[in-house]
């Protein structure tokens, strides 16, 4: 019992999680409730494409006998030493936390949970989730006292989906107890599981960091994806006003950004994944008062439609075929959770347009299924770059025959490539 680790949760934290557990030296349980999920992962198969090094590392913990999965949570916890936590919080229509598959995960390692357990949370949680929410429910479910019977910690990830393992080594670990016991004991264990890249850009030594609370842990993740949509809003705002006055804003903030006290980010159609546009509901659901943090997500959510104004100042979109360049949120990353293309497909079709998406990571059947009209070759007026594919830096006029405006939402395409359409960059200074 002493060296094994119960992985809760094995999605695109967790099982890399479970993953670079295993590579440690230690035993490794996972656990999830899609049985297919459990099933692909005792084959050694991803059950989700696109994490470098994951498959092959996956295949051989397996193999090994390192790292197995199922089902009975309960059952796994009570096997365990450690137990990691790394479900989703979702939020609700109203943008507030959803906690229930939280609470539902909880209540199962309550039921296994045994005397001496360290218990750490990854999944990001608003700010006095784990003392207050997680300790309450672990103690009712398992007559324990958090603290005194069994370690509580917060330690959030801090990766992001194509580069978890990369990440891993180079950010460091932050661990933030419910008490200086508990922080002691999941530092050691963090310690004795991941290694780190050298960085002496940082303060201190790259590694695990300890935090003085199991808040400030929480704080601290909020923080440091909640500054990245307010740096973001503040990009788009002050694109929309460059292209008012015809600026370039790249050229802009590059100026600007060439001396350390200035770090704007770059402005686009819209911002997307599991983070940015959701932590910050996170953070306003404990602080409503953030006057600065609601503008920025306000600014965000208005860029879709914004861009689809962009396009029908220059062409009449009554009726027209336009084409959405990406479902995905992100370059490279096959996930669609937050992305832009679905405000944006939503703007079309209120302007009168007749929308289709294309992306290179999604077959048609795929993208009827996630509610997205795909295109099969039909001819199209325009075109608006939703997703920075790669893909997208050597696409060209003649690969879209008959398209007389282009909207480069992600400043990715090559001017050249569309001589005679009229170019579109947003924060561009105008169009070309």
């Amino acid at each position: 019992m002493d060296r094994t680790v119960c992985v809760v949760g094995l999605g695109k934290i967790g099982l890399p999680l479970a993953v670079q557990c295993a590579a440690s030296g230690r035993r490794v349980l996972g656990v999830d409730t899609a049985p297919l999920v459990v099933r692909q992962v005792n084959d050694g198969e991803p059950p989700f494409p696109g994490e470098p090094e994951l498959a092959e590392r996956l295949k051989r913990a397996v193999t090994e006998g390192r790292l197995t999965a199922g089902g009975d949570t309960a059952a796994a916890v009570a096997a365990a030493s450690v137990v990691l936590v790394a479900v989703p919080l979702l939020t609700a229509p109203d943008h507030s936390p959803d906690f229930t598959l939280l609470d539902a995960a909880t209540d199962a390692v309550a039921a296994g949970l045994r005397r001496g357990t360290l218990v750490s949370y990854e999944t990001t949680l608003p700010v006095g989730t784990t003392r207050g929410r997680v300790a309450e429910r672990l103690a009712a479910g398992s007559g324990l006292r958090p603290g005194a019977d069994f370690g509580l910690v917060f330690s959030p990830e801090r990766v992001s989906s194509g580069r978890v393992f990369a990440d891993l080594r180079c950010y460091p670990k932050l661990v933030g107890g419910i008490d200086e016991r508990s922080t002691r004991q999941g530092a050691e264990f963090y310690r004795s599981v991941l290694s780190f890249d050298p960085r002496p850009d940082l303060p201190r030594p790259n590694g695990v960091w300890t935090l003085a609370s199991a808040e400030a842990a929480e704080f601290a993740k909020l923080a440091e994806t909640t500054y990245r949509d307010v740096n973001i809003g503040l990009a788009n705002q002050f694109a929309r006003y460059a292209d008012r006055i015809g600026v370039d804003f790249a050229e802009v903030a590059e100026a600007c950004n060439s001396q350390p006290y200035s770090h704007l980010h770059r402005p686009g159609v819209a911002v997307g994944g599991h983070c940015i546009p959701v932590y910050p509901r996170l953070y306003l659901w404990g602080d409503p008062s953030a006057t600065v943090v609601r503008a920025a997500r306000e600014a965000n959510l208005a860029m879709p439609a914004h861009a689809v104004d962009r396009l029908a100042a220059v062409l009449d979109l009554t009726d027209r075929p336009v084409l959405v360049l990406g479902a995905a949120y992100r370059g490279g990353v096959r996930e669609t959770a937050c992305s832009g293309v679905f405000p944006l497909v939503d703007a079309l079709w209120a302007a009168g347009a007749r929308p289709y998406v294309a992306d290179p990571l999604y077959r048609a059947e795929e993208l009827t299924a996630l509610g997205l009209p795909p295109h099969r070759g039909e001819p199209v007026s325009a075109a608006i770059v939703q997703t920075d594919h790669e893909e997208y830096r050597t696409l060209g006029a003649e690969q879209l025959p008959g398209v007389r405006v282009l909207l480069d939402g992600r400043r990715i395409t090559d001017p050249e490539r569309w001589a005679g359409v009229h170019r579109i960059v947003l924060g561009g200074g105008g169009g070309s």
